[in-house]
C-alpha cells in the first residue's frame, strides 16, 4: 500500500518496514528446526528474501533525505539548517559517504549555529584589571559551547554574529583597610592530678577499708587575649545583557554581583594560652600581613563572578 501511494514521504516507513520484516525472520532462523511433537515433523516457516527491497528502499530513502536536506540548506532560517543537519546525519548513518553528504552536513551545522560575541563594558569610575576581564571572557574554560551555540570573546572574520553577550560593570565598592582590636579573658578548668578528699572539718575521708579517698584535682587556667582582625572587602555589581544583533534589540538583562572579603585574624596573650579553646590556638601563630591592593581585591572577585555568569548562561539560552 505504501509503495502504491508513490509518496516520497513514505520512503523511511517503507525502508523501516522491510528491515523489521527481515529482522523478524532472523530472530526465528537461529532456533530452527522446531519439532511439532504431536505431528512428528518439523514446523515450516516460509522465509522471504527482502535483500533487494531493503537495498532499493534504502537508496530511495537516501535520495529523499539528500534532496530534502539540500532544499532546506537554501533557506534563510537557522531552524531549517538544523533540520538539514539532522537529515544529513541520518543519511550518513544509513548510507555512509553518500555523495557529498558529509560536507553538506558540516555546512548545515555552521549555518545553523548561533555565534555569540562576548565582551565587557566598564561603566564604573575604576579601572577593571585586565586579568579579570581576560579571565571572565575566556569562554573556553566555561565549557559552554554546544552543538548550536559558539561563544567568541574576539570577533572572527567571515562570521556573521547572531547575538552579543555584554558584561556591564556598573559599580565597584572597596571598603577601607580596617584593623579591629579586641581584648577578652579566657578561663578553663583542667585536671591536675589527684588529691585526698577532706570532710567539712578538713580531715581526710576514708573508705570502708580505712584507706583515704582520692578525687581529681582541678586547676583554673587564665589568659588575657589581645585579638587583631584585619578586614577589607570588595563588591562588584554588574549586569549581563543579551542583544539580538539581527534586530538590534535587547533580549534579556540579568543582574549579577559578587563580593570578596579579605580577613586575617591574629592574637597575642598574657597568661596560659591553654585557657583558650583548641581551635583558637592557631591564631597565636599568625601575624599581621599586608593588605591586598585594590586591583587584587577586584580580581579576586573573579571566580565567584565567573561561576554566577556561567549559571546565568546555562539557565538562559539565547534561542529556546
Amino acid at each position: 500500500m505504501l509503495n502504491k501511494e508513490n509518496n516520497p514521504a513514505n520512503t523511511e516507513r517503507i525502508y523501516n518496514t522491510y528491515v523489521q520484516l527481515n529482522n523478524r525472520q532472523e530472530k526465528i532462523r537461529p532456533i530452527l528446526p522446531l519439532k511439532l511433537l504431536k505431528q512428528g515433523r518439523n514446523a515450516l516457516f516460509p522465509f522471504d528474501n527482502y535483500s533487494n527491497e531493503i537495498v532499493n528502499s534504502k537508496n530511495a530513502l537516501s535520495k529523499y533525505l539528500y534532496e530534502n536536506a539540500s532544499a532546506l540548506l537554501k533557506s534563510n532560517n537557522k531552524m531549517d539548517f538544523r533540520k538539514a543537519y539532522d537529515d544529513f546525519a541520518y543519511l550518513e548513518s544509513l548510507n555512509p559517504n553518500y555523495k557529498n553528504a558529509k560536507k553538506l552536513m558540516d555546512d548545515a551545522q555552521f549555518k545553523g549555529t548561533d555565534f555569540v560575541d562576548v565582551y565587557a563594558k566598564n561603566e564604573t569610575n575604576m579601572v577593571i584589571p585586565k586579568m579579570l576581564q581576560d579571565d571572565l571572557l575566556d569562554f573556553k574554560t566555561y565549557g559552554l559551547n554546544d552543538k548550536w551555540t559558539v561563544y567568541h570573546s574576539a570577533r572572527q572574520k567571515n562570521i556573521n554574529y547572531d547575538y552579543s553577550l555584554i558584561i556591564n560593570f556598573r559599580d565597584i565598592y572597596i571598603s577601607p583597610e580596617q584593623i579591629k582590636e579586641k581584648e577578652f579573658t579566657k578561663e578553663r578548668q583542667v585536671k591536675d592530678g589527684v588529691k585526698t578528699l577532706l570532710d567539712s572539718r578538713g580531715k581526710p575521708v576514708k573508705d570502708s577499708l580505712g584507706k583515704e579517698v582520692k578525687v581529681d584535682n582541678f586547676k583554673i587556667l587564665r589568659a588575657t587575649v589581645y585579638e587583631f582582625r584585619q578586614f577589607k572587602s570588595c563588591q562588584v555589581t554588574a549586569k549581563v545583557d543579551y542583544v539580538d544583533l539581527k534586530s538590534n534589540q535587547l533580549v534579556q538583562t540579568f543582574p549579577i554581583s559578587s563580593e570578596f572579603v579579605f580577613e586575617n585574624i591574629y592574637s597575642t596573650y598574657k597568661g596560659d594560652k591553654n585557657a583558650c579553646d583548641d581551635n583558637y590556638l592557631g591564631n597565636f601563630n599568625k601575624r599581621a600581613v599586608l593588605f591586598p591592593n585594590n586591583e587584587q581585591m577586584v580580581y579576586d572577585t573573579g571566580e565567584d563572578l565567573k561561576a554566577k555568569l556561567k549559571d546565568i548562561i546555562v539557565k538562559n539560552k539565547f534561542r529556546r
